[in-house]
C-alpha cells in the first residue's frame, strides 16, 4: 500500500475514458490526488463514469475533451489543470492502432495508417508535453511524464507494423525528452503487453477476444492476462515520489512476455 503519496497532486491523463487510463485516474485519486483531468476524444459517457469513480475516491475530476493529434486540443487539455498552477504528473496514455496482426502482409496497411498512428501515439504525446511543460516545471518536485508505450515497440510484434513502429518511436522520444527537460521534468515510459480491456472488443467478436486472452496468459511466464489495474500500478509508480531519481527509463510491464520474444539487446 503506497498510502497518500499523491496528496494534493494535479494529474492529467490522456485517453482516460476506459481501460488503462481510467485505472490510472482512479489509482492516483485513491492515493490522494487533488485534481484529476480526464481526457477523452469521443465517449463522453465513459469519461463521465471515470470522473465519477475518481470523485468517489475523494479527488476533483475535470473532463477535457480533445484529440491529442491536434495541438490546439492539447493546449486546452493542459489548460484544464491551470487553476492549480501546476501539473505534478502527465500520463500520455491516449493511443490508437490498426489491427493487421500478420506483419508479413505488407498490403494490410498503408501510409495513411502510419500517419494516423504516429499523429496520436507519438506526435500527440509530444504535443501534450509541450503544452504542459510550464505547469510541469511549476510543480514543487520535478513534474513527471509517463508515456504508455508497448512491448510491441520493443520486440516488434503486436497489432500491426505501424503500431509497433509508433511505440518504438515513443520509447526513443522518452529518452530524448528525459535528457532535454531535466532537471525540472522526469520522463519515463511503460511497455505493457496484453491488457484485458474493451479495446480489443471494438475490433473482434467475443469468442476471438476470449481466445486472445487465453493465448496471452499461456504465452507469459506468469501465466496471467494482465488487467488495466495490474498495469496501472507501474505507471503510477513512475509518477510517484518513490521514483524521484528515475528518468529516461522504459519499464516492461508484460507479465514476462518479452522473455519468450526477441532479444532485448536494443534496450
Amino acid at each position: 500500500m503506497s498510502g497518500r503519496d499523491f496528496e494534493g497532486f494535479t494529474v492529467v491523463i490522456t485517453g482516460a475514458s476506459t481501460g488503462l487510463g481510467r485505472a490510472i485516474a482512479v489509482e492516483t485519486a485513491r492515493r490522494g490526488a487533488g485534481l484529476v483531468v480526464v481526457n477523452y476524444a469521443r465517449s463522453a459517457e465513459e469519461a463521465e463514469e471515470t470522473a465519477r469513480l475518481v470523485e468517489a475516491e475523494g479527488a476533483k475530476a475535470v473532463l477535457a475533451r480533445g484529440d491529442v493529434a491536434q495541438d490546439e486540443d492539447c493546449r486546452k487539455i493542459a489548460e484544464a489543470a491551470a487553476s492549480t498552477g501546476r501539473i505534478d504528473a502527465l500520463f500520455n496514455n491516449a493511443g490508437v492502432t490498426k489491427f493487421a496482426p500478420n506483419h508479413a502482409d505488407l498490403d494490410a496497411v498503408n501510409a495513411e495508417d502510419f500517419l494516423r498512428l504516429y499523429a496520436v501515439n507519438v506526435v500527440g504525446a509530444f504535443q501534450m508535453v509541450r503544452a504542459a511543460r510550464s505547469l510541469l516545471e511549476a510543480a514543487p518536485a520535478p513534474g513527471a511524464v509517463v508515456n504508455t508505450a508497448s512491448i510491441a515497440g520493443v520486440v516488434g510484434n503486436g497489432s500491426s507494423v505501424p503500431y509497433a513502429a509508433s511505440k518504438g518511436a515513443m520509447t526513443t522520444m522518452t529518452l530524448s525528452l528525459a535528457r532535454a527537460l531535466a532537471p525540472r521534468i522526469r520522463v519515463n515510459a511503460i511497455c505493457p503487453g496484453f491488457i484485458d480491456t474493451p479495446w480489443f472488443g471494438k475490433a473482434m467478436d467475443a469468442e476471438r477476444v476470449d481466445r486472445l486472452r487465453a493465448g496471452a496468459a499461456a504465452a507469459t511466464p506468469l501465466k496471467v492476462a494482465s488487467t488495466a489495474e495490474d498495469v496501472a500500478g507501474a505507471a503510477v509508480f513512475l509518477a510517484s515520489p518513490a521514483s524521484r531519481h528515475v528518468t529516461g527509463e522504459t519499464l516492461l510491464v508484460d507479465a514476462g512476455l518479452h522473455l519468450g520474444g526477441a532479444s532485448l539487446a536494443m534496450r
